[in-house]
């Protein structure tokens, strides 16, 4: 517990402490001059002579103490962290079988779910082809990082491994490679990466043990199927070249680092999937001031003893 204003408790000791002696040398002299007058049966007391008083006298530190506003560090269940969503811009991610296209329908959900976002959650977006890219770093100004999803543009290949150490790079502020452990990375579960994905690997790092140091460092990878199992054909070069959803390499990525896969056939279908994308639910530590339980505690009191001063002695004080 921790008080904004500390010098106050000083002045409650000093205050209390006075309160008490003052009531002490009270009863005393009381006692003395009944035992002066020959009433010295009458000197003691008892639970009811003093029981009152003492609850008054209890009030005083209490509410001086509340008056130093008193503050506790409470944990607050929260959603936060860092959320960074990585496209998969390779060609095949311009096939229509995801009307308008499987880029243009990941990058419609992936705006609403950045729009349903608390702005406890900071969001980042990178994209992947042959290369993986840092376009926005991980903000809370929500309209920073959806402008950078509009911005998304499909060329080239796909190499799912590199997106994965990139994103990992940006999340722990490090350069990250295949050899880098748990002991270079640290631990970041309030981490999340989001991967908007047709599936189809053409290359670079190995993905699985890209996935499996990314669960090293508590990193969770949700990922979305974008497209379809019957595919479609897309044209790289003057070539028609058929495409469709493999599955297989994002569920495989999802449970290794304990997220989960989401299927998504269409663009109504995808925005749906994209609510159901779990976030962390961390605890944050935030200060409550206590100064109301403490004012309601000592109002408590003087009115116990108020009420019992009246009922036995018939006044307060």
């Amino acid at each position: 517990m921790s008080f904004l204003n500390p010098l106050v408790l000083v002045a409650a000791v000093l205050v209390t402490a006075g309160a008490v002696y003052g009531y002490v040398a009270l009863q005393r002299r009381r006692a003395a001059a009944l035992s002066a007058a020959g009433f010295g049966s009458m000197v003691g007391g008892g639970l009811r002579r003093h029981l009152p008083y003492a609850l008054l006298l209890a009030a005083l530190p209490v509410m001086l103490i509340g008056l130093a506003r008193p503050q506790a560090q409470v944990a607050v269940p929260r959603v936060s962290g860092t959320v960074l969503l990585a496209f998969d811009v390779s060609n095949s991610m311009s096939a229509t079988d995801v009307a308008p296209s499987r880029l243009a329908a990941a990058q419609a959900a992936a705006t609403g779910f950045v729009e349903e976002q608390p702005d406890t959650v900071d969001v980042g977006v990178l994209v992947f082809g042959d290369q993986a890219l840092l376009t926005q770093e991980p903000t809370d100004d929500h309209a920073a990082a959806v402008a950078a999803i509009q911005r998304v543009k499909a060329s080239g290949g796909t190499s799912l491994g590199q997106a994965i150490l990139v994103g990992l790079g940006t999340i722990t502020g490090k350069p990250v490679s295949l050899e880098s452990t748990q002991a270079d990375l640290g631990y970041w579960p309030s981490a999340t990466m989001v991967v908007f994905s047709d599936g189809e690997e053409t290359g670079g790092p190995d993905v699985q043990a890209a996935a499996e140091l990314a669960a090293a460092a508590g990193v969770h990878i949700q990922t979305v199927g974008v497209g379809t199992a019957q595919g479609g054909t897309v044209e790289v070069d003057g070539f028609q070249l058929g495409t469709a959803l493999d599955e297989s390499l994002l569920t495989a990525v999802a449970q290794v680092t304990g997220g989960t896969y989401h299927a998504a056939g269409d663009a109504a279908v995808l925005a749906d999937t994209t609510k159901s994308i779990d976030l962390r639910l961390t605890t944050e530590k935030e200060p409550l001031e206590l100064t109301a339980p403490f004012a309601a505690a000592a109002l408590l009191l003087l009115t116990l003893g108020g009420l019992l001063g009246t009922r036995w002695h018939g006044r307060i004080v």
